[in-house]
């Protein structure tokens, strides 16, 4: 039995949470509300102010699914609750992002701009010129999103310049041991 599948999911107070027949899962916050599909075959239970997630057999992918459906619908209720935030620091000469409207704008080295326009479920907050805080509802949505931008200038092992998450750990490689070292 999946020790996470087993576990019941607590419905804090202000917190909707309902289920379609075709295991459509809704939950609907103070501010936000989040939809998802799950799995045709498991078993999504709402008893009172807590939630149930069962499977039907022993087979390898309900197993696979028990614990994942129950973390999936966790994140929904903690989403519309508290949110999600990723935060990303810029490090190098000259590398800035400034704030302009809805949509942020890079300066990384290019010869051009990099901008990135929040989309709708996730906001975009620059504290200083070097970080950046990626924040809303959907787990899955802040991650990819602060991916994406990472991923215009991941930090490079040798100087250590570039965009990176707040408190990753890139390792320094030394580089070339320079003239002198001829024998």
């Amino acid at each position: 039995m999946s020790r996470i599948g087993r576990k019941t999911i607590n419905i804090p107070a202000g917190v909707n949470v309902s289920v379609a027949d075709d295991n459509t899962v809704t939950v609907q916050g103070a501010k936000e509300t989040l939809t998802r599909t799950m799995h045709r075959d498991m078993k999504i239970a709402v008893e009172g102010n807590e939630i149930t997630v069962s499977r039907p057999s022993e087979n390898k992918l309900h197993r696979s699914l028990h614990g994942l459906t129950r973390t999936l619908i966790a994140n929904m209720i903690e989403g519309v609750t508290t949110g999600y935030s990723k935060s990303l620091e810029i490090q190098g000469i000259g590398y800035k992002v400034v704030k302009e409207g809805k949509k942020i704008v890079l300066t990384i080295g290019f010869s051009h701009p990099v901008e990135f326009e929040e989309v709708p479920g996730i906001t975009l907050e620059v504290p200083n010129a070097n970080t950046i805080v990626v924040k809303g509802p959907d787990k899955q949505m802040v991650g990819q999103f602060a991916a994406e931008i990472r991923d215009k200038k991941p930090p490079e092992p040798y100087h250590g310049k570039g965009i990176r998450y707040v408190g990753e750990f890139v390792r320094h490689k030394e580089g070339k041991a320079g003239k002198g070292s001829k024998k």
